[in-house]
C-alpha cells in the first residue's frame, strides 16, 4: 500500500476515532476531522488515551510508543483543506444522506484525483453517496463493525459504479490495519 500514506479521518466521534487510532496504529498519517475543535480535541484525546492504555499493556510493538503514533495525528475543522494532501478518505459522520454527500462533494472538489473517497455507513446507498462526486468510481463503502478497536473486521463495499481498482485499494487498505 505504497501509494496509502495520508488518511483524512472525517468524524471523530466513536466510530471515528476508533478508526482513526486503527490507522495511525498501522502506520499512517492521519488528520481528524470534525465540524468543532471540541469534537476533534475530543477524538483526539480518546485516541491518546487508546494508544496511551495499549502501551502500557506493551501491545503496540517493539520500540513503538503512544507518543511517536499521536505524532502522526492532525486536526483540523476545515475540512476542504484537510484533504488536499490525503490518499484515502473515511467519512464516518451522521447517518442523513444530505450531509454524506455534501461531505462527499466537498472532498471531491478537494482532493487530489488519485484520492478514494469512502464511507463508514452500512445502511445507506454508496451509489448515491457518490453521486455528489465527479469521481463515483472512487467511491466504496469501508464500513468498521463497533467498537472497531475491538471488532478487527471491515466491510467493503461497491457502489454501482466504483471500480475493480478502489475496491482493491479498499481490501488492500482493510488487510494492512
Amino acid at each position: 500500500m505504497a501509494e496509502i500514506k495520508n488518511v483524512v479521518m472525517i468524524g471523530a466521534g466513536l466510530m471515528g476515532h476508533n478508526a482513526a487510532q486503527i490507522f495511525l496504529m498501522a502506520g499512517y498519517n492521519v488528520t481528524l476531522v470534525d465540524i468543532k475543535d471540541e469534537f476533534v480535541d475530543a477524538g483526539a484525546a480518546k485516541i491518546d488515551e487508546g494508544l496511551k492504555k495499549l502501551e502500557g499493556k506493551g501491545k503496540l510493538g517493539e520500540g513503538v510508543s503512544a507518543a511517536s503514533l499521536i505524532g502522526n495525528l492532525k486536526k483540523s475543522i476545515d475540512l476542504a483543506s484537510a484533504v488536499k494532501d490525503a490518499d484515502f478518505v473515511l467519512e464516518a459522520v451522521v447517518e442523513k444522506m444530505d450531509v454524506k454527500k455534501q461531505v462527499f462533494k466537498t472532498c471531491d472538489e478537494n482532493a487530489p484525483p488519485h484520492c478514494i473517497l469512502a464511507t463508514n455507513t452500512s445502511t445507506m446507498s454508496i451509489t448515491e453517496i457518490a453521486s455528489a462526486t465527479n469521481r463515483e468510481d472512487k467511491v466504496i463503502g469501508m464500513h468498521f463493525f463497533n467498537p472497531p478497536i475491538l471488532m478487527r473486521l471491515i466491510e467493503i463495499i461497491a457502489g454501482e459504479k466504483s471500480s475493480d481498482e478502489a475496491m482493491y485499494i479498499g481490501v488492500e487498505l482493510s488487510n494492512s490495519l
